[in-house]
Order: structure tokens, then C-alpha cells, then sequence
């Protein structure tokens, strides 16, 4: 079987044919509505189509081993753009609507979902999506809190399904590279990552209001215990309340700290902390809009991340980035390149990426992370094809989005948290605990 990195040269090389071929060990009638055969498409359904899932529906549709089947959202006048998006493509088939995720996972013809739902969705329809023998590509943060994590990795396993987190930088071959080299000791021993956050948003202000025409309310909470509707809070700013959304940390800081877990080579801190507040605006947001967060993991190693909502200056000239600290110097990073000082600050190697990977992963777009998310979602139907785990599989995902999830939890307590190595979970500390997870609204609850 290729290695990630074998996979991912190839691919921006232009030289890796994911079409998919065979039958999948394991999968049952039962379990698998339709087996993927040498000549077929896979048949994603796109869930929340608003902005990213609208882009990343298009993204879907060039690959030539896909097709996106069917585009789903409580928003009716998300769906015509969405369909309009793909029509652009060199897709022929015109997908279906559909307003209720259910609906879709009753489709027989539909053999991976795409989730770019409100954070509060993402764990239980993952969880849904695998009990009916769908594929599954959730978008960052798996999960709402750490217990439905859990469950959403349990379903992937029972079930046997490829399920890929949107931490697309996992699918970037020249990081890859840059993480590779951090391995093998680059700049010596590793001790620390620094990430950062900026952004310049502004006050949130909530009021009451009728729920409007377009939108069906109660399936968009689905999963949360209703409250009534505001005014202000779809469809967007929705992440700064705990109720629906996990604030900054999860909504941006799971990117980059992602990235850095990974290079550092860690799986749970032993200590967590957080500092920070709603400083800017005197509004109606929950979540902090400046906030750090520690994490302290076995072997003497540390990884922080700082984020700065409503102020937008720059960190390294960079408004997101991560770097590594080691004995030998340090490498930063933060996109597909990396670069490598010594312990003076000395540039002493730089990376970018390839010409053919420019060209695969469409760097002449406007946002570089367009190709990433080409690369990734290419990673994903390749896995569904060769039966086996993707880039940012369920529980690499979860690892990553725990450690912010206890950042919250840290600073929602206000104190430091002591964590089981083994699996992430809060020790000797029952208020914080009961923060692992959430009520749900009766009849919603995620089981596996």
C-alpha cells in the first residue's frame, strides 16, 4: 500500500488515478448500501451549503473518481447557488435537493456524506452518517464536546467507515516534508510549537425575531435542546455561543494546532490552561475573543496557541502560522512550505512547493487553501477506494480538537486541568467534568 507521502507526491504530481476498484472487505449489505465497482463513481452528498460547503461541493465535483449526488441545507436559498457552483464543474449530473439530512441518509445511491453543518451538528450526523453506511468528510471541529468524539470515532469503527476530519493541511505534500524532517531531527529535539490566530471581527448583538421563511429552525438545531430564535445568530455567529459552537479555539485554532501535535509526535497533554476573555466588544459573545491556550504533554514538551478575534495585527508577519522550537533551532510553517533558522534566527532552508504541486493544487486561485482542500478531498475517496485510513482519520482528528475542547474547559472553570496521558480525560476535577459533554434535545441523542 502507498505511504501518505508517496500518495500525496503523486497526486500533485498529476499522476495518481483515484478511480475507484473492488469491493471493500467487511462491508455487508447491510452495512453498505452500494458497493463501489472498477467504473463507478463514489456519490457524495453535500450537507450545509452555505460558503465552505457551497465551495467545497465544487471540490467534490472536479474530482474525477466523484460526483456530488445530492445537496442538502435547512436554508432553501443555499441550494440553487450550490447546485449553480457545481453546474460550473465538469460534473453532467444534476444533483438532488433535499432540506432534512435524514432523507438523505436513506438514499440508497449516496455513498459518502460531506458535513459543513453548525458545530453542534458534526458529531451526531458523522455518527448517523456511519450507522447508515455512508463515508463521512466532517469539517472541523469534529466534534461539539469530547464525549461525542468519542462516539463519532466508536461509529467509524463499528461500522467500518472512512471518515476524514477537514484539517486539509494533513493532505499538503511539502508540510508533509517539513513534518517529516522535524522526525528525523532537522533542528534536534522538539520541544515546543507556538500557533497563532488573528482576525479583526466585530460585536455580536442578539435580538429577538420571527424565524424567517427560507429556514427550518428546528432541524437546524437538530441535535441541541431548542432555544427560541434570534436575530444575528445565522449563519455565522452562531460560533461564539457555547450552545451551538466551541469559539475560536475549535472554529480556527483546530488548524493549526492539528499541524502542531502532529509534528511534535504527541497524543494528550497531562496539563491543560487557558487564559483570555470577551475583551474587545461589551456584546453578546460567550466565547473569548483573546485567548491562550497551554498544553503540557509527556517528555517535556509544550504547544500554545494564541488568538487575538478583533484585533487583526499580525504574529511573524503571518495572521495564522505555527512554529516548532527545538535544541538545534526552529522550523515554521503554517501552510504547504516551511522554513528552517538556527538558533541565531538564521533563515538556513526554505521549502515551497513544486511547480507540478502548484499547478494540482491551484495556486492561481485566491486562496491557497483551495488546493489543499483538492488534495484532501482526493486523500479521502482514495481511502474509501483502497479500504483504508485517511490523512486526518476520526481519531487524529479527535486528538487534535480534545486538546482545544480542554482549553475551553480550562478557561470556562478557571483553572488549570490535570489530564490522563492515556486518553484525554479530566482528572480529579468534577465541575470540569461535567463539561465533557452536553444535554441534547430527547430523541436526538448520539448512540453507536
Amino acid at each position: 500500500m502507498q505511504n501518505r507521502r508517496d500518495f500525496l507526491k503523486q497526486a500533485a504530481a498529476g499522476s495518481v488515478s483515484v478511480a475507484v476498484g473492488g469491493t471493500l472487505a467487511g462491508f455487508s449489505p447491510k452495512s453498505y448500501n452500494r458497493i463501489i465497482g472498477a467504473n463507478e463513481l463514489i456519490r457524495v452528498a453535500t450537507i450545509g451549503v452555505n460558503s465552505r460547503g457551497n465551495s467545497m461541493g465544487g471540490t467534490f465535483a472536479q474530482q474525477k473518481n466523484g460526483e456530488v449526488g445530492t445537496v442538502c441545507d435547512v436554508d432553501e436559498r443555499a441550494i440553487p447557488k450550490a447546485i449553480q457552483t457545481i453546474a460550473k464543474t465538469k460534473q453532467t449530473l444534476k444533483p438532488k435537493s433535499e432540506k432534512d439530512c435524514r432523507r438523505v441518509l436513506e438514499d440508497k445511491s449516496i455513498d459518502a456524506i460531506y458535513i459543513a453543518t453548525p458545530d453542534h451538528w458534526h458529531a451526531p450526523l458523522a455518527i448517523m452518517g456511519c450507522q447508515a453506511g455512508k463515508h463521512v468528510y466532517v469539517e472541523k471541529p469534529l466534534s461539539h464536546n469530547p464525549h461525542e468524539g468519542e462516539l463519532a470515532i466508536a461509529a467509524a469503527r463499528k461500522y467500518n467507515r472512512v471518515v476524514q476530519m477537514g484539517a486539509q493541511r494533513r493532505s499538503a505534500p511539502t508540510l508533509t516534508e517539513g513534518i517529516e524532517q522535524l522526525h528525523k531531527g532537522i533542528i534536534g529535539r522538539v520541544y515546543l510549537a507556538k500557533t497563532w490566530y488573528t482576525n479583526k471581527r466585530k460585536a455580536t448583538t442578539l435580538k429577538p425575531g420571527t424565524v424567517p421563511s427560507w429556514l427550518d429552525y428546528d432541524l437546524w438545531q437538530g441535535p441541541a435542546p431548542r432555544k427560541p430564535y434570534q436575530e444575528g445568530l445565522i449563519h455565522y455567529d452562531w460560533h461564539w455561543f457555547w450552545h451551538w459552537g466551541t469559539g475560536e479555539a475549535l472554529n480556527n485554532g483546530t488548524h493549526e494546532v492539528d499541524v502542531a501535535r502532529w509534528g511534535l509526535g504527541v497524543d494528550f497533554p497531562t496539563r491543560v490552561s487557558s487564559v483570555g476573555g470577551r475583551y474587545e466588544f461589551k456584546d453578546d459573545w460567550q466565547t473569548p475573543d483573546t485567548q491562550i491556550i497551554i498544553m503540557d504533554y509527556p517528555g517535556r514538551i509544550s504547544l500554545m496557541w494564541e488568538s487575538r478575534s478583533s484585533n487583526g495585527r499580525k504574529i511573524e508577519g503571518l495572521d495564522r502560522g505555527i512554529i516548532f522550537y527545538g535544541e538545534n533551532g526552529s522550523l515554521d510553517t503554517g501552510g504547504d512550505s516551511y522554513k528552517v533558522y538556527d538558533l541565531d534566527g538564521k533563515l538556513v532552508k526554505e521549502v515551497n512547493p513544486s511547480v507540478a504541486e502548484s499547478d494540482v493544487q491551484g495556486r492561481n486561485t485566491a486562496s491557497p487553501s483551495l488546493g489543499m482542500d483538492n488534495l484532501h478531498v482526493m486523500d479521502f475517496l482514495d481511502a474509501i477506494k483502497s479500504n483504508r485510513r485517511p490523512n486526518c482519520d476520526v481519531e487524529l482528528g479527535y486528538k487534535s480538537v480534545v486538546a482545544m475542547q480542554l482549553g475551553n474547559i480550562a478557561w470556562r472553570v478557571g483553572r488549570d486541568l490535570k489530564i490522563d496521558p492515556q486518553n484525554g480525560h479530566i482528572l480529579d476535577d468534577k465541575e470540569a467534568q461535567k463539561l465533557w459533554r452536553r444535554d441534547y434535545e430527547k430523541g436526538w441523542e448520539p448512540k453507536v
